[in-house]
């Protein structure tokens, strides 16, 4: 077995020109993507990678969103208010607007046969390889537990079930999601070499990284913007927390805005924000602020926030109102994810004798 050497360039290079073969073929293409339901989206999740689900949505391509259950005791242990974490993820979908319609939702623990292909799957990668993947070593520095458990180490293997067991060709991730997907494209190519098909055809794909185009948004405390981390501004937060969190924003003690993210990056990262709010460039929102110093440089921020997500937050209250809809959406997502992993667990199956 072949040692993986996991670099940006290694994942992200299939993907020259990938923009352009979408646009020409959408529904030629599967995406897999998904949120762990540890706590509400916030707005690192929704210039990161909503809005681009939106847009792949919108092109025609096949969406399936998997709410990763089971994943949440990777790096804890329990799970707490699971179920209404779960509903809340739904509810941020739909109000930034995901269409159940045209968009598969499920979650792991609905789809039994998903987590059945983890199993062969531990058998094509090395205890080595999962020991150095970087970001489960990030994931176990800040992680909850005081040990690592068989579950978080095998993290990136279950996340190429995921992907997998719908044959997802192409998969939105950031710079830092890269090991992940590397995982998963060795384990598509070591099954295919181990276990051909009798037709000659790969039974998996391997799945390239759709990498966001959006730039890394701080959090408050200038650290990468964190659920777990207690650092980052919900998406279903009122107008009021949302001033209050970006009123505690870290800048820095310079009086003039700019926007130089390599030498300022917490006061970068909150003009860009405004910008992402506005539809502007960041340059041209810092030159507005000037001299006006950090307050100025807040205020700014936090009526573009709060004006940008006023809608969105009026139609997800709205949809608040009818849980049962949230609950059969999960339910209507769950039914087609079976039927297309029950159709791959049988192929895998049948190519490895065991059928």
């Amino acid at each position: 077995m072949t040692v993986t050497t996991v670099t940006a360039a290694t994942a992200a290079a299939p993907a020259a020109g990938l923009d352009e073969r979408i646009r020409r073929n959408p529904g030629a293409h599967r995406v897999l993507t998904g949120d762990r339901p540890t706590g509400p989206l916030h707005l690192g999740h929704y210039f990161g990678s909503l809005q681009n689900r939106v847009r792949l949505q919108r092109l025609g391509v096949d969406l399936f969103i998997v709410i990763p259950d089971y994943q949440v005791i990777t790096d804890r242990d329990v799970a707490d208010h699971l179920a209404e974490h779960t509903e809340n993820l739904v509810l941020d979908y739909l109000a930034v607007g995901i269409d159940p319609a045209r968009a598969t939702v499920f979650t792991h623990s609905a789809v039994p046969a998903l987590n059945q292909l983890l199993l062969p799957f531990l058998s094509l990668v090395t205890v080595a390889e999962l020991n150095r993947n970087p970001t489960v070593k990030d994931e176990i520095a800040h992680s909850r537990q005081s040990s690592v458990s068989g579950l978080m180490l095998t993290y990136p293997v279950h996340q190429a079930a995921d992907i997998l067991f719908c044959k997802a060709d192409l998969v939105p991730v950031g710079q830092d999601q890269l090991p992940h997907l590397e995982v998963t494209r060795t384990v598509a190519r070591r099954f295919n070499e181990r276990y051909p098909h009798p037709d000659g055809t790969a039974v998996f794909p391997r799945p390239e990284a759709l990498l966001s185009a959006a730039p890394l948004l701080l959090g408050t405390d200038g650290g990468k913007m964190s659920k777990s981390r207690g650092n980052a501004i919900a998406l279903s937060a009122d107008e009021d927390t949302t001033a209050r969190l970006i009123k505690g924003a870290k800048t820095d003690t310079e009086r003039r805005i700019d926007y130089d993210p390599a030498n300022r990056p917490e006061v970068s990262s909150l003009v860009l924000l405004a910008a992402l709010c506005q539809g502007r460039t960041p340059e041209a929102v810092a030159d507005e602020i000037g001299d006006g110093g950090s307050a100025a440089l807040k205020r700014t921020v936090t009526e573009a926030v709060n004006e940008h997500l006023r809608p969105i937050r009026a139609r997800r209250a709205e949809l608040a109102t009818d849980r049962g809809h949230v609950r059969q959406i999960l339910r209507a997502g769950a039914d087609r994810a079976n039927a297309v992993a029950e159709a791959t667990l049988d192929e895998v199956r049948a190519v490895m004798g065991s059928a």
